[in-house]
């Protein structure tokens, strides 16, 4: 019997995010582009499914205990972005998605102490 996935969550900030990037990406490389890099992204929060241990995750445990960032440029796919996210429960299995931050960020700097 297989477990059941794990259930990516995305705060409103992390969502904001998401919409600011794609939005950016539109106005420089144009909506195909745009296009693309949405579902990469998308596809990023999607494998968060497997849960915090999937290949690609690094724990960040140096900016805030319990934080773990995924780049979105994974399994042949480009991008410049993390998803910043954490446990939210074990029990039920979810994970909380606090930001989408392009790689050249200070992490510590864009997540504030009481997430």
């Amino acid at each position: 019997m297989t477990e059941r996935p794990w259930r990516p969550i995305v705060t409103k900030r992390a969502e904001q995010d998401f919409f600011e990037i794609i939005a950016w990406t539109t106005e420089h490389f144009g909506r195909s582009q745009a296009d693309i890099y949405n579902n990469v992204i998308r596809f990023s929060v999607q494998a968060l499914e497997g849960g915090p241990t999937i290949h690609g995750v690094k724990p960040r445990d140096d900016i805030r205990p319990g934080l773990m960032s995924l780049h979105v440029a994974r399994e042949g796919r480009r991008g410049r972005h993390y998803l910043v996210f954490r446990v939210k429960s074990h029990s039920e299995r979810m994970i909380e998605v606090l930001r989408i931050l392009h790689d050249q960020m200070d992490l510590a700097h864009h997540i504030p102490p009481t997430e």
